[in-house]
């Protein structure tokens, strides 16, 4: 943004209407840091809740678009594995911030499964190709998310929307995107959070019934016609577009949502 838009684009191109999308929380200082966009005729868009709270955004208006997920339709949670299973890449290389230390204390009280980019580094089973994705982790009991400090990752949405119980740290977005008890469990403490794996990988049937709950919280809030109808609220927003022309294409384009 502070350089390439000047090398790359004409001066004409840069009058257009301007959208900055920010997929991170602030990473110099959680509450005191400036973003590099402040300009009050562009739009910031930010895909948490959290994020647009912890950023200075200036004089940038901003806007909320959460994350919208599609899952194969035939793939649903099963859960017949007793373990759990992290989804994390470079884990080792992104230190404490991606939770390395926090998968690692949990590895010592509950088997789990890691996979992702690196994760032979540390163990782990490696790379599982996206196509293969959901019908690889619907099988383990449940997903544990061990990040401290990041934006609410693809990998818990995509996981909700299966029907999978969701167990991580109580940080970020996984404050509001994870009940206790209704669709999975998120604590500041590790050891409670052990526990809560431990009570999952004993009752499957508790497990299931969390998954049921991760899989509606998922499909009213990630599902991907909202998705759509955001962003097209956002083009309409900056280009003075009136919104009834996205509304009519979101309806046309979303007609099997209700399947999701």
């Amino acid at each position: 943004y502070l350089e390439e838009q000047y090398r790359i684009l004409t001066p004409e191109q840069r009058r257009l209407p301007k959208i900055y999308l920010e997929h991170d929380p602030p990473q110099e200082h959680p509450t005191n840091t400036r973003h590099w966009v402040d300009d009050p005729s562009m739009l910031l868009v930010h895909v948490t809740p959290f994020n647009d709270l912890m950023w200075d955004s200036g004089h940038t208006p901003t806007m909320v678009i959460d994350h919208g997920v599609i899952v194969p339709e035939h793939v649903r949670y099963t859960g017949e594995l007793e373990k759990g299973l992290v989804v994390v890449n470079n884990i080792r290389r992104r230190g404490r911030r991606l939770g390395i230390d926090t998968f690692e204390a949990a590895r010592k009280g509950v088997p789990l499964d890691l996979i992702g980019m690196g994760a032979m580094e540390v163990g782990g089973i490696g790379e599982v190709d996206h196509h293969e994705l959901a019908s690889f982790e619907s099988r383990y009991r449940f997903l544990f998310n061990p990040i401290r400090y990041t934006s609410l990752g693809l990998a818990v949405c995509e996981a909700m929307m299966l029907g999978m119980p969701i167990i991580g740290l109580a940080t970020t977005e996984m404050s509001t995107a994870v009940k206790n008890g209704i669709s999975g469990y998120v604590d500041t403490d590790i050891r409670r959070l052990i526990e809560y794996m431990r009570l999952l990988l004993a009752e499957p049937a508790h497990a299931r019934e969390l998954g049921k709950g991760a899989r509606r919280y998922a499909r009213e809030r990630f599902n991907i016609g909202r998705f759509v109808n955001d962003w097209n609220r956002a083009f309409a927003l900056v280009s003075g577009v009136s919104l009834n022309a996205p509304r009519v294409h979101h309806r046309e384009a979303c007609r099997g949502e209700g399947n999701l």
